[in-house]
């Protein structure tokens, strides 16, 4: 994709994992074909910025013989890329509450996704949730499908249902559709695929714009139809709701969930200062890994399954770096987009005027600087979003429940009127400041 500072190439990544060699390769090619600085996405992607002009197709076929993307199937090479779009806990398999490891469940969704010609027709923002209970996981990015596990029953493993949003985390919030088993998964999931592209209208890409006009029923008969077995949930769960998510593990060392008997193991999470990383750095950071790396939604990286002392050893190699492994950190909380030198939409330079927002900062704030009103950098609402409006202006938004940014209390202020505001205001302990 065109943009200010050069083409943009973005990169999925499986459930946020970036093998070593990949990220080497990833670095290697960032570096010859590119501006040299890869940046986290919100979706636990990476991408890279500044693509020099001509260097487009050799940079694709650097990435893909590295395995970084879609698989053979169904399609154009664009077309299988765009479908894969499925989000797990960066800790799929290890995090600390996990109910279910999603990691196979989605390895079988992405196979159908590819090989399957008539999802080709899906946007490439399109997007699922399989969420396996994980304490570190992304529940407040509405997606357009959600699957979340539940505790298991006398059956077995089972999965709360839902669409274009997230699983309730609260009251107000809208409880599952239907219940489902894992081996159920693969097929419902293409049932409401198949029931999305009956019901939508040429303009319309996400669930979300189907459900402005029918109502989800109408979503789950027209999928009922495409399986042979009965969707429907269980009236005790009308009350469920998804414990909440702690997006302060994303940084630090924790340990991980282990197997009774089993040694504990760990991991270390750091943030990219303002979601990005040079290619020197990210070389350094698949020798330090050696074996994987694991983005998040937050623009941070993890490296899991480590000994306590190399945990610590670890940390100690990344703080030299400069990534952040401190929550105390006020950058580690900040948002921003790429900002006015590198996109033409964006109204300010936002990644500059984060960084002087954090030394004015009195505490760490979960903050959001967004160029424009598009919101690239984040898909939820953080507590305070400051958009731009001109070079060094923004307007001032806080968290609330009518979506969107939230509530705008104050426009047109400087950095130091903005922070001065958020220093005001009473500290919090939810996940909103983390």
């Amino acid at each position: 994709m065109p943009a200010r500072d050069g083409g943009l190439c973005r990169i999925r990544l499986p459930g946020g994992v970036l093998h070593a060699g990949q990220a080497r390769a990833l670095a290697a090619a960032a570096s010859l074909h590119a501006s040299g600085i890869i940046e986290a996405t919100n979706r636990a992607n990476v991408q890279l910025r500044g693509v020099s002009a001509a260097h487009e197709a050799a940079l694709v076929e650097q990435l893909l013989a590295a395995g970084l993307g879609p698989q053979d199937g169904a399609g154009s090479l664009n077309e299988r890329d765009n479908v894969r779009n499925i989000m797990l806990s960066p800790l799929a398999g290890r995090g600390v509450g996990s109910l279910l490891d999603t990691r196979p469940l989605a390895a079988a969704l992405l196979d159908m996704l590819q090989t399957t010609p008539a999802f080709a027709a899906l946007s490439p923002k399109f997007c699922l949730l399989l969420d396996g209970g994980e304490a570190l996981a992304a529940t407040r990015h509405a997606h357009d499908i959600w699957l979340a596990a539940l505790p298991a029953d006398g059956a077995g493993p089972r999965l709360a249902l839902g669409l274009a949003g997230c699983p309730p985390a609260a009251v107000r919030d809208e409880p599952p559709l239907a219940i489902v088993r894992p081996h159920q998964v693969v097929a419902v999931v293409a049932a409401l695929l198949q029931a999305f592209l009956q019901l939508a209208r040429p303009a319309q890409h996400r669930m979300r714009e189907v459900l402005a006009e029918h109502p989800a029923a109408t979503v789950l008969a027209h999928a009922q139809l495409h399986v042979d077995f009965a969707l429907g949930t269980d009236p005790a769960l009308a009350n469920w709701h998804r414990a909440p998510e702690a997006t302060g593990l994303r940084v630090g060392i924790h340990a991980q969930q282990s197997d009774a008997g089993m040694p504990t193991c760990y991991y270390v999470g750091a943030q990219l200062p303002l979601g990005r990383i040079a290619a020197a750095d990210l070389l350094q950071l698949a020798d330090i890994s050696q074996g994987t790396l694991h983005f998040t939604p937050w623009q941070s990286v993890l490296i899991p399954d480590l000994s306590e002392a190399r945990a610590h050893a670890t940390q100690a190699q990344l703080q030299a770096m400069g990534l952040l492994t401190d929550p105390g950190d006020p950058l580690a909380s900040l948002i921003a987009c790429a900002g006015s030198t590198g996109c033409g939409k964006a109204q300010a330079d936002v990644k500059t005027d984060a960084l002087a927002l954090a030394g004015l900062l009195a505490r760490p704030q979960a903050v959001h600087l967004s160029g424009c009103e598009r919101s690239c950098a984040a898909a939820h609402s953080a507590r305070w979003t400051l958009l731009a409006v001109a070079p060094a202006r923004y307007d001032l938004y806080q968290h609330s429940d009518q979506g969107g940014f939230g509530t705008c209390l104050a426009q047109q202020l400087t950095l130091a009127q903005a922070a001065a505001f958020i220093n005001a205001q009473p500290a919090r302990t939810d996940s909103l400041d983390a």
